[in-house]
């Protein structure tokens, strides 16, 4: 399996801290294990005799076309894995005709990945310091960003299970700081923990652009996200990194799916490492899927190379699981596509 592999290659790539610190979950990684498990509890119902010598994976989200519903998450610090960084992430995503979400803890400045990159959106925290969340705001706006990711799981940061010994990340303060200009100290980026729906439009209004929120896991709060002005919502759980034992994305996404009635599009993270599981999140009413550790291992194994590959051969399985199950074009996924659960 190409994750597994990949997994392992970047294991003996990079420095035990900097793997633990990327493959990590929190607590007693609970939540991590089951969004894996929880897209393989869903059995599917596949069709016959149709034809499938075609299969059309496109799809377009907010006014980008791309060449699979697979994006690439947000996630912290590139440069941990590869020193090209968050360059030849774009570059490589660019490539695969993939969108890009930047987080706002890059390693390197807005600018010089938008210059590598093809339709991209940029990740925020609302920071502690507002002036310096605007600023960033505006900046990915000036570069190009299509829409805003807005994070909203994280108004503290998840105590991790790896890592209580040796935290200290070879992060130079250059890779810390690529998008802080003017701080004054670092507790200033660190992530607000007073930050509230109103936020939602206030960074609409800052940027000019859309905004999805990241980290949503229950139906009243996404329709409450859509009240204050988002365009679309990401179910999250940050990859496992935040509260250990909250539910896995797969058993979370229909309620929000059926609560926000096609009002929006909603996209999920969490757990997704095949073709099969692609489909699985369409059968379930997502738009698209995000990936984030399997990004990093292919960037820190291949760099721009690794990275477009990553998203080609997902992209392949995802087509060539559609034709298994009898499916030519993303528009025929539909909840019929999935087995009702087995009894208990």
């Amino acid at each position: 399996m190409l994750y597994e592999a990949l997994e392992a290659q970047a294991r003996e790539r990079l420095p035990q801290v900097v793997f633990d610190y990327f493959a990590g979950g929190s607590g007693e990684e609970s939540t991590l294990a089951d969004n894996t498990a929880a897209w393989a509890r869903l059995r599917l119902r596949p069709r016959v005799l149709r034809d499938v010598s075609s299969v059309d994976t496109t799809t377009e989200l907010l006014g980008s076309t791309l060449s699979s519903p697979v994006l690439v998450a947000p996630t912290a610090f590139h440069s941990l894995a590869h020193p090209d960084a968050e360059l030849a992430t774009a570059q490589g995503t660019r490539e695969a005709g993939s969108l890009l979400v930047l987080s706002s803890r890059s390693s390197r400045r807005i600018e010089d990945v938008a210059s590598h990159a093809g339709p991209w959106w940029f990740q925020v925290y609302v920071f502690r310091d507002r002036g310096l969340t605007r600023a960033l705001v505006q900046r990915a706006a000036a570069a190009g960003a299509r829409a805003l990711v807005l994070t909203a799981d994280t108004p503290y940061v998840g105590r991790k299970r790896r890592n209580r010994g040796d935290t200290s990340l070879p992060l130079s303060d250059e890779d810390f700081l690529a998008n802080l200009e003017g701080l004054t100290h670092r507790a200033l980026a660190e992530q607000a923990p007073d930050v509230t729906f109103a936020d939602i439009s206030r960074l609409s209004e800052d940027s000019g652009l859309p905004v999805l929120v990241k980290g949503v896991l229950r139906a009243d709060d996404a329709l409450e996200c859509l009240h204050h002005g988002a365009s679309g919502l990401i179910v999250s759980n940050h990859g496992g990194r935040q509260l250990d034992g909250a539910l896995a994305t797969a058993d979370a996404l229909p309620e929000i799916v059926s609560a926000t009635e096609d009002r929006a599009p909603v996209l999920v993270d969490g757990g997704v490492r095949s073709g099969r599981d692609v489909l699985r999140a369409l059968a379930l009413g997502a738009r698209a899927v995000l990936l984030g550790r399997p990004v990093l291992w292919g960037l820190a194994t291949g760099g721009a190379a690794g990275v477009r590959q990553v998203l080609e051969t997902l992209r392949e399985d995802t087509a060539h699981t559609l034709a298994l199950a009898g499916l030519s074009r993303l528009s025929a996924v539909g909840p019929d596509v999935l087995a009702p659960p087995r009894a208990p």
